[in-house]
């Protein structure tokens, strides 16, 4: 494991100090660790609350990163916070370990796998000989179908299939749908320079948030998508300032031969890479015509009843073409008759898998960057597919048919990462619950170049390398209602408050009611928010937003603001009247993530109970400290009840959570796809060595 070092967490450029533990993840494996309890137990707690979070690879054993890199990359680890002893909390914490993770360990022990390793590319992890790896660190699904005596819990990730985990060991069991059910976005590209094989690790594009039907038909829905190559090169920034490449390109030889900046480097730079917008926009347009078929735009919605194969129907826009998604779906959303598609302000793209590769020349690294990496869309996306339409859909596993149908596409201005919708839409009306993240790149990190955006001769604090910026513009919550059929708003409500929305993302609320069916509407969600540092606002990310679309406070007053700090806080918001009905604003130096409702008895009431929320602070000592803190659900504003800790438990940047009300072994009878089946397919289209790797390091970890 990475121990911190004390130096670093007094290097504060202003306000509050991040605090260092919110940076550091042990990756031990913990059985029945007990809490030690300040303050007072609740006795009426109950059941298991899930929290997962990225915790480093298996190169790293931890974090954080000694190179600066994303601490949103890494493995999942769960953590399991058991409230069903009297007057005691325990903890069992598990890695999440699929199929790839064994390939990812055996690359990195040297000999004759060395060659096939992973590596860390921006905020994914990337083998050019093994693929994608899905990392499994984001968020949790619970389900029960009607065959079921139990909840089933599923753990995601953006970029890969959902896993379904053992309650009670915590260990993988099946991912939902085989490597074949599943479309991956390079599957069909036949371009043997780039991808002369199918990779084992398949590059598939989901949602880390799928969605179960708990008072309708009890189905899980979920997505499947990709990107054109001609939709990737236009996200790019480099598209929009060409004229900059020969200058980039002087620096890259000069970095690499040794030499002077001469004119001689200057000339070839400029002749070779001298590229007009015109010519490169005349390029971008022919490049769908050079792939065809095989490197497209797609959507899927995805369908499964918990035993057999997946269902799939592909998105077209009213007008037959394809639903396009410019970034990622990150969360989608089911009503009783709409399934509702976002594509969310989170991209994965170019510059970001090109993490530091001079990392001796900050001022190439910075290029590089701005001429790779754009912000998200200021506006989002919505798609809003009938579910009586999805009958007799594909089943890829049994048929090459693809099944059709229209989606509605709705755009309601600024971006967002997370919404929650009504399960009713009376008279067709879906309620969507957002909260929006101004000029805020979740998919960025301070790298070790950056600068603190009011001292740009300051570099930011060591420690801080991988951590998330800051957001440049106060955060909003919004609600608004959408006629399902027809993409009309009908209405919105957009607020926010200078003390408790900056970076509103992570959320609780109660999601099950005693019936075991999902509450009709929201009468009260809890919101996280981020809070404004100032070590976190970096000259590069408000040069970013300079001319963010949708300001609310001047960036200058932003500046200012996070140079004196605001408070990471907790908040209730009432939807229907958009009003904040009760809050808690940490202390100085404090963030807290990962907000999770317990209800007390049989949860009738959406505010009788606890939230349970992760928290990184520094102690008197300046010793990185991570606790679960317990407020009561009614009354926020009174502070925690009790705070959890043990010094064994190190979790930093925590993410999702997920209830249940009772733990399980998991029924050996129950679905699964056996491991070799599913992978041989694609291993016996590599190389011995490769076919080698699975045989000897993956296969005899499952049965």
């Amino acid at each position: 494991m990475n121990e911190p070092t004390q130096s670093n967490t007094k290097a504060v450029t202003d306000g509050c100090a991040v605090p260092q533990s919110i940076m550091t993840a042990y990756q031990d494996e913990l059985d029945n660790l007990e809490l030690e309890i300040e303050g007072n137990l609740p006795n009426d707690l109950q059941g298991h609350v899930f929290i997962v979070a990225p915790v480093g690879t298996v190169e790293s054993g931890g974090l954080p990163f000694t190179d600066g890199d994303s601490l949103l990359n890494g493995d999942g680890m769960i953590y399991r916070l058991d409230f069903d002893r009297p007057g005691e909390v325990r903890v069992k914490t598990r890695l999440v370990k699929p199929p790839d993770y064994y390939a990812d360990k055996a690359t990195q022990r040297g000999g004759e796998y060395e060659k096939y390793k992973f590596l860390n590319r921006g905020i994914a992890r990337l083998s050019m000989s093994l693929g994608l790896r899905n990392q499994l660190n984001t968020a949790f699904l619970p389900m029960k179908f009607a065959a079921d005596s139990c909840d089933r819990l599923l753990v995601t990730y953006d970029a890969g299939r959902p896993y379904e985990i053992d309650t009670d060991t915590l260990e993988v069991v099946t991912p939902v749908g085989s490597n074949q059910e599943w479309r991956g976005e390079l599957d069909q590209l036949k371009i043997p320079i780039i991808n002369p094989k199918k990779f084992p690790c398949k590059s598939i594009l989901s949602t880390a948030h799928p969605a179960f039907d708990y008072s309708g038909e009890g189905k899980m829905f979920t997505v499947n998508y990709g990107r054109s190559a001609a939709s990737f090169i236009e996200g790019i920034q480099w598209v929009y300032e060409i004229e900059e490449i020969p200058q980039l390109i002087e620096e890259i030889l000069v970095t690499l031969t040794g030499f002077c900046q001469t004119d001689l480097i200057k000339d070839i730079s400029r002749a070779v890479f001298g590229f007009s917008r015109d010519i490169v926009e005349n390029l971008m347009s022919s490049i769908g015509s050079i792939f065809g078929k095989e490197l497209e735009d797609f959507t899927y919605v995805v369908c499964w009843d918990g035993v057999g194969e997946l269902e799939r129907w592909k998105l077209v826009l009213p007008d037959g073409t394809p639903v396009k998604i410019e970034q990622t779906i990150h969360q989608i959303g089911v009503t009783k008759d709409y399934v509702v598609l976002m594509d969310t302000a989170f991209i994965m793209g170019l510059e970001q898998i090109i993490n530091n590769p001079f990392p001796k020349n900050k001022k190439l690294e910075q290029h590089l960057r701005n001429l790779l990496e754009r912000p998200p869309l200021p506006d989002s996306n919505i798609y809003i597919v009938r579910r009586a339409d999805l009958k007799a859909g594909q089943r890829p596993a049994s048929s090459n048919k693809e099944v059709e149908v229209v989606a509605q596409k709705v755009v309601i201005p600024l971006e967002a990462a997370h919404f929650l919708v009504d399960y009713d839409n009376p008279n067709g009306n879906i309620t969507l619950h957002v909260a929006h993240l101004c000029g805020m790149q979740v998919a960025e990190w301070l790298r070790k170049y950056d600068v603190s955006a009011s001292k740009p001769h300051k570099p930011v604090p060591h420690y801080l390398h991988g951590m998330e910026h800051d957001e440049t513009d106060i955060g909003r919550m919004g609600r608004y209602i959408i006629h399902g059929e027809t993409g009309q708003l009908i209405e919105s409500q957009v607020i926010s408050d200078i003390n408790a929305t900056w970076a509103v993302d992570l959320y609780a609320y109660l999601d099950r009611l005693p019936t075991g069916l999902t509450p009709g509407k929201l009468e009260n969600v809890y919101w996280s928010s981020f809070g404004l540092w100032g070590d976190l606002m970096t000259k590069y990310i408000v040069d970013l937003y300079d001319d963010y679309k949708y300001r609310l406070i001047p960036l200058s007053e932003v500046i200012r603001l996070a140079q004196k700090g605001k408070p990471a806080c907790l908040f209730r918001l009432h939807p229907k009247s958009m009003v904040i009905a009760d809050r808690y604003e940490f202390p100085c130096g404090y963030m807290t993530l990962s907000p999770q409702f317990i209800p007390r008895g049989d949860g009738e009431s959406s505010t009788n109970g606890y939230i349970v929320c992760a928290v990184c602070f520094e102690d008197k000592n300046l010793e990185p400290t991570n606790q679960i803190w317990i407020f009561n659900g009614n009354k926020l504003s009174d502070g925690p009840l009790c705070k959890l800790h043990n010094s064994k438990l190190k979790f930093g940047f925590t993410l999702h959570t997920a209830w249940l009300r009772q733990i399980s072994k998991r029924p050996e009878a129950s679905y699964k796809i056996p491991v070799k089946q599913d992978y041989q397919e694609l291993v016996d289209q590599n190389e011995p060595e490769i076919r080698k790797l699975f045989e000897n390091e993956v296969y005899p970890h499952f049965h």
